[in-house]
Order: structure tokens, then sequence, then C-alpha cells
């Protein structure tokens, strides 16, 4: 059996796989900004965190190359982020609640609850609409 592909199909295909970092967010202090510090000084890998990210009290406007949690996320009442970016997964809850979040990213998979009360995103979309783009292993509360 052949299979036909396009070229960009094939330079995906062929390319080295991207390293992703791991790292535990406890390592940083707890410290968001020092640990935004500390990527951009590297060149930006993708990273995951290995642990869980409260981020709850940070002035958080992009999450930049972070790409999963493996724990849960916080980002509830953080009134300076309105998207996930590149994050495609966390691992147990993802808290949004009171933020300005109005777009999920790139995110495919929340392992237990999401909460969306009281966002942008909450008002213009259904629980049936989201799960259909994400996988939510919980509730997700409106």
């Amino acid at each position: 059996m052949k299979y036909i592909i396009t070229e960009s199909q094939y330079r995906i295909l062929n390319e080295e796989p991207e390293e992703i970092l791991e790292i535990p967010f406890k390592m940083f202090s707890n410290d968001w900004y020092f640990l935004q510090e500390y990527i951009e000084m590297i060149g930006n890998p993708p990273y995951i965190i290995t642990g869980n990210l409260n981020l709850r009290g940070f002035k958080v406007i992009t999450l930049g190359s972070l790409v999963g949690v493996e724990g849960y996320l916080d980002l509830s009442s953080n009134r300076t982020i309105e998207d996930l970016g590149d994050i495609r997964y966390v691992g147990t809850y993802l808290g949004l609640g009171r933020s300005n979040i109005k777009s999920l990213g790139n995110l495919e998979s929340v392992g237990g609850d999401l909460d969306l009360r009281r966002t942008p995103l909450s008002e213009k979309t259904t629980s049936a609409k989201i799960r259909k783009q994400v996988y939510v292993g919980g509730e997700i509360f409106f």
C-alpha cells in the first residue's frame, strides 16, 4: 500500500522532535517572574511544569512557551491573561474563574475540572462546545 503525503508533511516527519524541558515550579521558589527570566535566558524552549502552577497574584499576560502542567494550573482572578497560548494539557484542575480568558488556545486535555465561572469565554460558549474541542475529565463550571 502506498501513501501520498504533501511536501510539508514529509518535512515534519523528517524533523528532529523538539526537546521539551521538565521544570518543577518550586525550583524557582514558586516565582513566575524568576522562572520566566530563566526560560528567556535559555532561548524560550517549550517546557512543562512537573507539579502544580499557582499563578494567582501574578500579573500574567502570556504563558510564553509553556506547553503543559502535570498538576493543576490556577489562573483564577487573573485579569491580564486572555489566551492559554501553547498549553496542550493540564493534568488535574484548570482554574480560570474570574479571569479575563477569552480563548483556550491549543488546549487539548484537562484531567479534572475546568472552572470558567465569570469569564468572557463562559459568556460565549457552552459545555458541549468545549467538550468537542478539549477533553475534560471532570466537570466544567460556568
